[in-house]
């Protein structure tokens, strides 16, 4: 809005270089335009004042389609007053000279007027068009239908109104019916993330049974080791065992081959003894048998008594010791008449 100072009976205005303002005194222009600052008489002074940048017109209406089914279309048109002068004959964009303030509501003319034009050939385009097919591709068409009414209306033209652009954001069913339609999509999705959360779980079983499997072969393979582990330990234990049984057998026919040298040793040892002692033995019978033999030759020649003599000697040497010897007179004589 404009910016008005008082100044004692004069008020001075300041316009906004979005604004088009215009200053009339007694049906006179005084002046005209965009970014005016200028004193005026307020009661002489017709004022009006009209926006000419671009402004947001967010559009809601509904409407039917070929099926009697009930939506809601969400536009938004973007317009801009393009001949000022034009608007202002028009509409009332007069504003108070004390205050700066529109006496009216133009603007809400001028959205007024564009929502109806956007509004009919919409309703009229979408009537004809199925609810599946407007909610789909209906969008596109009926944008194209408002920019076009928009562009061509003649009204808009005399009020100078430009559309700058207008676009469709949604066409949207009620809630219940939009449920309704959403519910088949809803089961696919449902049905395809069911099959990815299957996929999923028939992968992880497939992962735990590869996992098991690879478990269970490496227990099998680590059992095939322990076997042959023990098998070798067995090998090595009995090739141990007959290497020691060869060693013993080794020491024992060494024993016994040592016994055998040794036992043959000692037979010959005692062979040698008893011959050598048999030779002396047979030395000693010849030397013997020698001496007996001369000592028989030195008794043959001697007289019987001498013997008989010499017998008692030898006999008295291996007779006991006699105490007492008791000789009688008989024997004396019978004895010394031999000998004499």
């Amino acid at each position: 809005m404009a910016d008005i100072k008082r100044r004692l009976h004069l008020r001075h205005l300041r316009s906004a270089p979005t604004s088009w303002v215009s200053h009339t005194v007694q049906g006179k222009a005084k002046r005209s335009g965009t970014g005016l600052a200028f004193w005026y008489r307020p009661l002489t002074a017709v004022l009006s004042e009209v926006p000419v940048d671009d402004r947001e017109l967010p559009l809601l209406f509904h409407a039917r389609t070929e099926d009697f089914a009930d939506v809601t279309v969400q536009a938004t048109v973007t317009y801009r007053v393009s001949d000022p002068a034009a608007a202002a004959s028009r509409l009332d964009f007069s504003i108070d000279p004390y205050r700066g303030r529109w006496t009216g509501q133009p603007l809400d003319q001028v959205a007024t007027l564009l929502a109806e034009l956007a509004q009919q050939p919409a309703l009229d385009l979408i009537a004809r068009l199925p609810l599946a097919e407007a909610l789909t591709t209906g969008i596109a068409p009926v944008r194209q239908s408002v920019a076009d009414a928009l562009a061509t209306d003649p009204r808009l033209a005399e009020t100078g109104v430009t559309v700058v652009s207008a676009r469709v954001v949604a066409i949207r069913p009620e809630p219940d019916l939009e449920r309704a339609l959403q519910t088949p999509t809803r089961e696919k999705v449902q049905q395809d993330a069911d099959r990815a959360t299957y996929a999923r779980r028939a992968h992880a079983v497939q992962q735990e049974r590869s996992i098991a499997e690879n478990e269970l072969q490496s227990k099998i393979e680590l059992a095939k080791q322990e076997q042959h582990l023990v098998e070798q330990n067995g090998a090595n234990a009995r090739r141990s065992a007959e290497l020691d049984a060869e060693s013993e057998l080794v020491a024992v026919r060494s024993a016994a081959e040592q016994s055998r040298l040794a036992a043959g040793a000692e037979a010959d040892a005692v062979r040698l003894r008893d011959e050598a002692r048999a030779a002396g033995t047979r030395v000693v019978g010849l030397a013997e048998a020698e001496a007996e033999a001369a000592r028989l030759a030195a008794y043959r020649d001697l007289p019987p008594e001498v013997l008989q003599a010499l017998a008692l000697k030898e006999l008295a040497q291996h007779l006991p010791a006699i105490k007492e010897l008791t000789v009688t007179p008989d024997l004396l004589t019978k004895l010394i008449g031999r000998i004499g």
